[in-house]
């Protein structure tokens, strides 16, 4: 093994360690808003479960969605609050 081989093989390490590095940050920000969508859903499920039993209802839509995938349970509960309302 030669020296050049070496220091190649050390660059493109470093190379593909700084490109992971980037990627890394916007999965963990996607994986973030998927895992707060899930668990927005399944608490807007729950209260209209347990909603419908009072003729209470929030409405599964893309915009309800978009908050509660952006927000999670705090914009779930927003929602209830907002439907009590209006």
């Amino acid at each position: 093994m030669t020296i050049q081989f070496i220091i190649t093989f050390l660059v493109a390490i470093a190379v593909l360690f700084i490109v992971l590095k980037i990627l890394s940050l916007p999965m963990k920000l996607i994986i973030k808003l998927v895992i707060n969508g899930v668990i927005g859903g399944i608490t807007i499920w729950l209260i209209n479960l347990v909603g419908s039993n009072f003729g209470f209802t929030i409405a599964l839509n893309w915009i309800t969605a978009l908050i509660v995938g952006i927000f999670g349970i705090p914009g779930a509960i927003v929602l209830a609050i907002i439907q009590i309302f209006i």
